[in-house]
This record gives structure tokens, C-alpha cells and sequence, in this order.
């Protein structure tokens, strides 16, 4: 099994190329917490399986690194991008997610995804979480996402335990719960974003929806102005430009996607424990 390890944003994902490797399709499933492990295997936030379906179009299948289908990782699809373009040729190019058919286009070292207004953007709600209530904004950009603005003179330092978790999973929200996106205002087009993902149960250096969910949130309610700087963990930053009046808009996103290493997995990574 051939694979390249991507990263877009701190957010790292091991690709495979379903055309050259028909066979992963079924065996890729399984393996996927085994490869995932970051200590016992190569170690990434999730795997992506790209398939050609059509004249500069293909299938992008994700899953998180426990495991689990998600329908759409934004990250995972500009560094799919990326993959496409150096194994097959394409610059632009249309993606087939669980979540919709995704144009992208990739520029050099960075990738633009045009995507969807997001779906079930529900009102501010208030939270019971340790420590008191907290303010949310729930809406599916893909991927449900939780939205909470805060105001931590330690941003970048504080621990997201226990809070993250208990919003996460929060009993008000859909089954399934949300990834959680904190963002601080950090300038008039600026936002700094956290980000808590389920599938991986914990932070992550980005999550790109919910950088996209935040950057709309902060749009509709004037924190800041178009087109937005997302600022993420790994100190890269993502760029948000609204289509329309957010946060029920079209967008287009971008940022870099950064390759890392190309390699073949041992049969005994795939194999299990060694006898």
C-alpha cells in the first residue's frame, strides 16, 4: 500500500490513490486506526481514498482516525486536492464528497474549495458546561459544528478540558453531537479558532469547516469583516470569502496544503501484532 502524508493547517492525513490501488476501497476500512496510530503507526487525524469518477472528477472517501466515515473533512479535501494534482495531473478539479460535489483548485502550494452555505444554522443558544453557561451557535457545514466565542487572555495555552468535551457532546445538541470551534477576535478580518473534532476526541491543530463555520458565525454577527483570516493552531491561516450574506452563504476557502513524506506501509503495520 502506497501512501503520502499531507498536512492543511496542522491537520494531517495519510492519502491513497484508489486508481493506481483498486483494492482499498475494501481493504483500506479496517486498517484505518491501526495506520492512524501515532505511536504505532504512522500516525495522521484521519485517511483519505481518492477515486477517479469522471473527467477531472473523483470520489473522495474520508475517515476519522478512530475508525468512523465522516461525509466531509474541508481540510482532508484541499490536501486531496493537492494528492490529485501531483498523481494525476489535475489543477482544478471537482471533488465528490459524502456532503456535495466540492470545485477546487490548486494554486501553487495552496488549494480553493468552493462549498455549499451550510445547513441547520440554528439561533445563539445557552450551554450548561463546568464552569458555568456558555454561548453557542450550532450549524452543519458538512459536519455539524458548535461555534463559541471567547475571550481567554491565554488562548493558545488554555486546556480545552473539560469544556470541549462537555460541548462536544452536550445533551441540547443533534445525536452525534459537533466538533467545537473557539474563536477570539484578533483583528477587524481576524479570528483565532481552537478547534475540539469528534471522531479524533480531542484537539486539533484546524479543523476547516469549523474554520468556516467560525469565520461565518463571526461575519453574521459583524466581529469581523470579509474576507477572514482564520489563524489555527499550527499557525497556519486559512482564508474565508462569504458568496452572499453569511452565515447561509457560499463560500470559498483556502490554504495551504503541505506535503510531508510518500511511502509504502510494511506488511507488518498491516499484519498486527508480530508473532
Amino acid at each position: 500500500m502506497k501512501f503520502a502524508k499531507l498536512h492543511g493547517a496542522g491537520n494531517d492525513f495519510l492519502l491513497f490513490d484508489g486508481c493506481a490501488e483498486p483494492y482499498l476501497a475494501g481493504a483500506l476500512p479496517p486498517l484505518v486506526p491501526r495506520l492512524c496510530d501515532r505511536r504505532l503507526g504512522i500516525g495522521a487525524d484521519g485517511v483519505l481514498l481518492v477515486l477517479p469518477s469522471a473527467d477531472t472528477t473523483a470520489r473522495v472517501v474520508y475517515w476519522n482516525s478512530d475508525g468512523s466515515e465522516a461525509v466531509f473533512c474541508a481540510n482532508g479535501t484541499r490536501c486531496a486536492a493537492s494528492f490529485i494534482a501531483a498523481r494525476w495531473g489535475w489543477q482544478e478539479m471537482v471533488l465528490e464528497t459524502g456532503y456535495a460535489a466540492i470545485p477546487a483548485a490548486v494554486e501553487g502550494g495552496r488549494v480553493a474549495l468552493r462549498l455549499p452555505a451550510p445547513e441547520g444554522v440554528g439561533p445563539w443558544q445557552e450551554l450548561a458546561v463546568p464552569g458555568g453557561p456558555l454561548r453557542a451557535r450550532f450549524l452543519v457545514v458538512g459536519v455539524p459544528h458548535l461555534v463559541v466565542r471567547v475571550e481567554w487572555p491565554d488562548f493558545w495555552r488554555r486546556s480545552l478540558e473539560p469544556l470541549a468535551p462537555a460541548l462536544r457532546a452536550h445533551e441540547e445538541l443533534p445525536p452525534g453531537g459537533a466538533n467545537v470551534s473557539f474563536a477570539a477576535v484578533t483583528g477587524p478580518r481576524e479570528l483565532a479558532v481552537r478547534s475540539w473534532e469528534r471522531g479524533i476526541e480531542g484537539e486539533t491543530l484546524s479543523c476547516g469547516s469549523g474554520d468556516v463555520a467560525a469565520a461565518l458565525v463571526g461575519l453574521a454577527e459583524r466581529w469581523v469583516a470579509p474576507p477572514v483570516a482564520v489563524r489555527t493552531a499550527s499557525g497556519r491561516t486559512l482564508t474565508v470569502s462569504p458568496e452572499g450574506p453569511p452565515p447561509e452563504c457560499p463560500v470559498r476557502f483556502s490554504g495551504p496544503a503541505e506535503w510531508i513524506a510518500e511511502g509504502t506501509v510494511r506488511p507488518e503495520l498491516l499484519g498486527g501484532e508480530p508473532n
